[in-house]
């Protein structure tokens, strides 16, 4: 849970003695075992006019996974994963069926063990059927299997009317559209059926680079990555998750499934030149593993947690290729502005590089509802910066604001563009366009028929502006 949502509420931690407040936080909790437990969840609420929350893993720096005063649906103990092989008009092929708490690192261990893969987020404790594919689902398998929208055959679902249903592209196929990236407040999940591929060999490379105070050498070779960037963009399944400072430059790590040790070592050898020539100090090393699961142990030795920490602001922007190939100038300027103009606090540039082109994943435009953007970009830009977990909230605040401002320095280069909603800010005041685009008005036709009462509510989720929390968290709809 991002901090700015857990509004200096109690801690576990706090001395028994001290006063505190429940904030944000839900008041009442329901631990999910069954469709039938939300159905009697949702009736509850609704007799009692009780506002409804939905939280698996929590991973939400939107807000969306908790509410003030509100009854929680904990779907976090929802762990079942069967494979089967799935048939329909759709697909024929290999597939997982994962309960709402399934996350990452447990399906790719399970997955496996199965001779297969799955695509699924970075962080390995982020949960695979809620928010992460309502929002699109970026991983390091998005160059050759796409997002997770691609890859999402049929929901289960509790509506806010009680209905237990099943969403796929042959039923209910308008909740199925909505709910394959159109965000989550249209139906509370119970399960998602998605498809597993076969396993196999992936390369993969860590790599580092230092600014030692030539400034004019270590930006050259940021410079010379963005250009790089479009030719592993012409490589199937080669995917890229890398993030710099003024100081420093990591990628954290390169995938590229189904690839020799020594096909990804070719292809990062002209960039390894470019360093060399620049005098800059760098580390570099390469992998392969016999399967994806390995891969991404190697690369995230301390699961299942990872080294992902919840003291930070996040937010971002699409960038697309033109921007690269035809601005890249006032790209790195900006850059630059970003990561050296708050020195107490800076900020932090990381990208995400997936070629995700109906081309290369062999879908076609409507296939699903991810935001358009996604299809012309050569990365998810998301900007980070870190503060002290016992300071004041008013510093998380202030960061928020600035968060905001640096978006808008990224759209005024990227027009037409957007942003992934799960990694971008609540208080966007352009987030219809920036986060749905022109789907935005089919998407509420869709709430308003599932969720008539408006009751699943989420910043910046579609339909949040027809309801407003007052002071005490209750739904309030808006005039």
């Amino acid at each position: 849970m991002s901090p700015l949502w857990l509004n200096e509420s109690c801690s576990p931690y706090t001395a028994p003695s001290a006063s505190c407040t429940l904030g944000n936080l839900a008041s009442y909790a329901v631990n999910v075992s069954s469709a039938s437990d939300v159905q009697t969840a949702v009736k509850f609420a609704k007799k009692k006019n009780i506002r409804v929350s939905v939280k698996n893993t929590g991973h939400d720096y939107l807000g969306r996974s908790t509410g003030k005063g509100s009854l929680a649906l904990w779907t976090h103990n929802l762990k079942d994963i069967s494979f089967s092989n799935y048939t329909s008009a759709h697909y024929n092929g290999p597939a997982v069926k994962l309960g709402a708490g399934v996350q990452a690192f447990e399906v790719y261990e399970s997955a496996s063990r199965h001779g297969l893969r799955v695509t699924g987020g970075y962080c390995p404790t982020v949960g695979l059927a809620g928010g992460w594919v309502s929002g699109g689902g970026h991983g390091a398998l998005g160059s050759l299997y796409g997002l997770g929208t691609d890859n999402t055959l049929e929901y289960e679902v509790v509506t806010t009317e009680g209905k237990h249903l099943v969403a796929s592209p042959s039923e209910n196929s308008d909740l199925f559209w909505a709910m394959n990236g159109g965000g989550s407040a249209y139906a509370i999940v119970i399960s998602q059926t998605t498809r597993a591929h076969p396993d196999g060999p992936v390369a993969g490379v860590e790599m580092t680079f230092t600014n030692t105070g030539d400034d004019d050498a270590y930006w050259a070779a940021v410079e010379a990555w963005q250009r790089q960037l479009l030719v592993f963009d012409q490589i199937p399944g080669f995917n890229t998750f890398w993030g710099f400072s003024d100081r420093f430059f990591e990628l954290y790590f390169s995938t590229l499934p189904d690839a020799t040790e020594g096909a990804i070592a070719d292809a990062f050898n002209p960039f390894i030149e470019t360093l060399k020539k620049l005098g800059l100090q760098y580390t570099y090393s390469t992998s392969g593993m016999p399967t994806y699961h390995e891969h991404f142990t190697h690369y995230n030795p301390d699961l299942p947690y990872g080294d992902y920490t919840t003291n930070n602001n996040i937010g971002g922007r699409l960038i697309q290729r033109k921007a690269v190939q035809d601005n890249l100038p006032s790209l790195m300027a900006t850059f630059r502005n970003i990561t050296t103009k708050n020195p107490t606090h800076p900020f932090r540039v990381n990208g995400i590089a997936n070629n995700v082109t109906h081309a290369r994943i062999g879908n076609r435009p409507g296939d699903n509802v991810v935001l358009p953007a996604w299809r012309d970009s050569l990365y998810w830009l998301n900007m980070d910066v870190y503060f002290d977990l016992d300071g004041p909230i008013s510093v998380v605040e202030d960061l928020q604001a600035e968060m905001n401002v640096n978006q808008d320095l990224l759209k005024a280069l990227t027009p037409g563009g957007g942003a992934y909603i799960n990694e971008a800010t609540f208080d966007n005041p352009d987030w219809k366009n920036d986060y749905f685009g022109e789907n935005y008005p089919k998407l509420l036709a869709v709430k308003e028929k599932y969720d008539p009462a408006f009751l699943l509510y989420g910043s910046a989720s579609v339909g949040s502006d027809r309801v407003k929390p007052d002071n005490e968290g209750r739904l309030c709809r808006s005039n």
